[in-house]
């Protein structure tokens, strides 16, 4: 698979007005509104492009799997900053970075290092009149222009099929410590909170069922001076590690279960939202887990009132809605951009939970 075949696909989807359902390894498949249209599979268009670990730049395509992409980067000693959920089973390819850019989620260290589009340096994109886009760069100064590079991060591929991608990266800690507690929802908050407002090198957080866990990365003698002053119980290494990978790729049981899963996004200070439903909090008490059936309508109410928003990350019904509705000024920025980038709405139709254009809007 080359850029030219994929051009060619893409003006003929236009011309017939026939969707394609743009996807790489399927492993995020279950996020956002339902799939609609012709697989256009990424997979094949994949291999790493360029990689100076001197500069710390990463340039892929889109269909390079994570595991990969990681592999090259262990033998350099260094990480994609963001620490990218994988999702992937023993069926499937793997993830991909184009998915991974596309669905924009980032792992635990997301709170302490920047999210995926703060990281996203340069995309080369076709959009959905078959123009062949650039973006960005290959360097970590080239901030020219309008940044739409970072603006596919996120964009469930309704903004065009990524093709090539660069990334920042960074040297992998030299020293990682994770320290267990044992706090009530309401103290692990507290705490999370006071720990993140001191200079701690804190890379992760979690609290589940009673359980806090925090990892410390960075060097040696940083992270044993803070384990000096936090106190708690030291994790294994061979299971903390287990442990943040199996958070990350929502392995537990917790996130495997049919219930519907909502992810729940509040400033870290916020109380605990008492939604009587088995919770994991994340990201220092920035992100929450909720499981189980709940009134959409209501739930979102009681969120957006604390300043947060919700997604129905994992089952149930998408027909309710999968995303916040948008107040009107963002959502007509949304449709403008759609229409500028996509005319003919063709690419990854609905994904943003069935936003497309309206041909009546303004």
């Amino acid at each position: 698979m080359d850029a030219a075949s994929l051009i060619a696909r893409i003006k003929q989807a236009q011309a017939n007005k026939t969707p394609l359902a743009i996807h790489g390894g399927n492993t995020k498949a279950f996020y956002g509104g339902a799939i609609v249209g012709e697989a256009l599979d990424m997979c094949p268009y994949a291999g790493i492009i360029e990689y100076e670990p001197k500069e710390l730049v990463l340039t892929v395509r889109a269909g390079t799997t994570l595991a990969e992409i990681e592999a090259a980067m262990e033998r350099a000693a260094q990480i994609l900053p963001f620490e990218p959920p994988h999702f992937a089973d023993g069926n499937s390819v793997g993830s991909t970075i184009g998915g991974t850019v596309a669905a924009g989620l980032s792992g635990p260290r997301r709170p302490y290092t920047g999210a995926v589009r703060d990281f996203v340096l340069g995309a080369r994109i076709i959009n959905g009149n078959g123009d062949d886009l650039h973006f960005g760069g290959r360097v970590i100064k080239n901030v020219a222009g309008y940044d739409v590079s970072r603006l596919m991060a996120g964009a469930m591929g309704t903004l065009g099929v990524l093709l090539d991608l660069s990334f920042k990266v960074l040297p992998k800690p030299s020293e990682d410590l994770t320290l267990r507690y044992e706090f009530d929802e309401a103290s692990a908050i507290r705490q999370f909170n006071e720990w993140a407002g001191k200079p701690l090198p804190m890379s992760a957080t979690s609290w589940h069922d009673g359980v806090a866990m925090l990892r410390l990365s960075g060097a040696a003698a940083g992270v044993k001076a803070a384990r000096q002053k936090l106190g708690g119980e030291v994790v294994a290494e061979d299971v903390a590690v287990s442990f943040w990978r199996a958070l990350c790729d929502q392995r537990d049981g917790f996130f495997q279960a049919a219930e519907p899963l909502w992810r729940v996004s509040v400033p870290s200070t916020t109380s605990p939202l008492q939604l009587a439903m088995p919770q994991w909090i994340e990201w220092g008490g920035g992100l929450r887990w909720h499981r189980g059936i709940a009134d959409a309508s209501a739930l979102r109410k009681k969120v957006i009132a604390a300043g947060g928003h919700v997604t129905l990350f994992r089952n149930g019904d998408k027909s309710l809605g999968v995303f916040n509705p948008m107040q009107p000024v963002l959502e007509k920025i949304h449709r403008d951009l759609k229409a500028a980038f996509d005319p003919q709405d063709i690419l990854n139709r609905g994904r943003l939970d069935n936003f497309g254009i309206d041909k009546n809007a303004d």
